[in-house]
């Protein structure tokens, strides 16, 4: 994007560190700035009344209102930022409902940086889409940027439900965990936790440290690679 503006993002999150964590991630997308935090819807319209913004970041679960509710109210008031929701709410009725209010993404609550990274490009690359379109092919790939690409396939032998159990189970115990007690907590045996474990290394999404004990070679712990910020 470069010689153009860059597109202004308000990030919307109630809690503190979690939106110093979303303001430093924008920045660091290229094409895109951060100009402003709000803890609140109110504090969001405040803004908005005073500062230029072409999307807002915004957490569904306000202190004072529903980031949807938030939006139909902006829109009705003649607001014209997209939306990218960040939320931990999984119900689908919310996200149809959000489709006609603006919201262009959703980011499910925890996620990286890599993530939010996809959505802001795609978004870019949708939001620089103009002109008059030759045909329903290519009115089909403006609207296919804004998806997300389907899920890397799993090696051969892990399956997407146990990748989910073993990834709740690492990223809840803060000390990390041997592919041995992985193995008891999740109820697979440890060479399956290993596999498990090594995939979610190569995935960048965990991060392994020898552990010396008294005796013996040393264990491999694996820790959860967690961004700063609730929940991320």
């Amino acid at each position: 994007m470069s010689g153009e503006q860059p597109i202004r993002v308000l990030v919307v999150e109630d809690d503190p560190v979690a939106a110093d964590a979303h303001l430093l991630y924008v920045g660091r997308v290229p094409g895109f700035t951060a100009v402003g935090k709000a803890r609140t819807g109110a504090e969001a319209r405040r803004l908005l009344d005073r500062t230029p913004v072409d999307l807002l970041l915004l957490d569904l679960h306000l202190p004072d209102v529903h980031g949807l509710q938030l939006a139909r109210t902006l829109r009705a008031a003649g607001y014209h930022a997209d939306v990218i929701a960040v939320t931990s709410a999984r119900d689908l009725a919310m996200v149809r409902e959000g489709v006609s209010l603006g919201v262009v993404q959703y980011v499910l609550k925890p996620f990286t940086f890599a993530t939010l990274r996809d959505r802001l490009v795609r978004y870019a690359e949708f939001r620089g889409t103009a002109g008059e379109a030759g045909g329903q092919e290519e009115v089909d790939r403006a609207l296919a940027t804004l998806r997300a690409p389907g899920p890397a396939a799993l090696p051969k032998g892990l399956s997407a439900p146990t990748l989910e159990r073993v990834t709740a189970a690492l990223r809840d115990t803060a000390e990390g965990l041997t592919a041995s007690g992985l193995a008891q907590v999740v109820g697979i045996s440890r060479i399956t936790a290993r596999r498990y474990l090594e995939h979610l290394v190569d995935a960048g999404r965990a991060a392994r440290s020898p552990q010396y004990g008294q005796v013996g070679r040393p264990e491999l712990v694996y820790r959860w690679l967690r961004e700063s910020g609730r929940g991320l």
